[in-house]
Parts: structure tokens; sequence; C-alpha cells
């Protein structure tokens, strides 16, 4: 996915059970129960990441893209719904 980057989104820390991710202002945890794919990928994999528009980010090592608001509210999302591509 090649394009223009908005604002930044950077991992600010991880742990056994998930990460925080920090878009602009906004710092959000992704807990590897709600978001699995994540839960085997390398610390480099992880903390690669790009804020490909505004509410929306990606992991270009996993083919991953994701939107903020199912990042907030995974429950509303199931995960089919979301790019899992790797």
């Amino acid at each position: 996915m090649n394009g223009i980057y908005f604002s930044c989104a950077e991992v600010t820390s991880l742990s056994p059970h998930g990460f925080w991710l920090q878009c602009g202002e906004e710092e959000l945890y992704l807990p590897f129960v709600e978001f699995p794919l994540f839960e085997h990928a390398t610390i480099a994999q992880i903390c690669r990441v790009k804020r490909v528009s505004t509410g929306r980010v990606y992991w270009p090592d996993l083919d991953l893209d994701l939107t903020l608001e199912a990042i907030r509210n995974p429950m509303a999302y199931p995960r089919d719904s979301m790019n899992y591509d790797c």
C-alpha cells in the first residue's frame, strides 16, 4: 500500500497481552484477544505501522489494514469484516 501518510502512528508499549498504539493525540489499546493476527507477529512487524489516512492504519509487514473505529470498538466489527489479508 503506497501513498501519502497522515500524521503519525507509533506503537508506544507492548505486553504479552497486547500493545498501545499512538495515533496523533489518541492512544489506543489492541489486545491480542481482540486482534489475534498480531499475537504471533514479531515486535518489528507490530512496530512498523503507518497512518495512511485520518481514520486508517496499515502494517505493511503483515499486510494488515484497520480503521481506527474498528480498533476503538472491536466488538462492533466482526473479525471477518476487518482486512486480515495476511
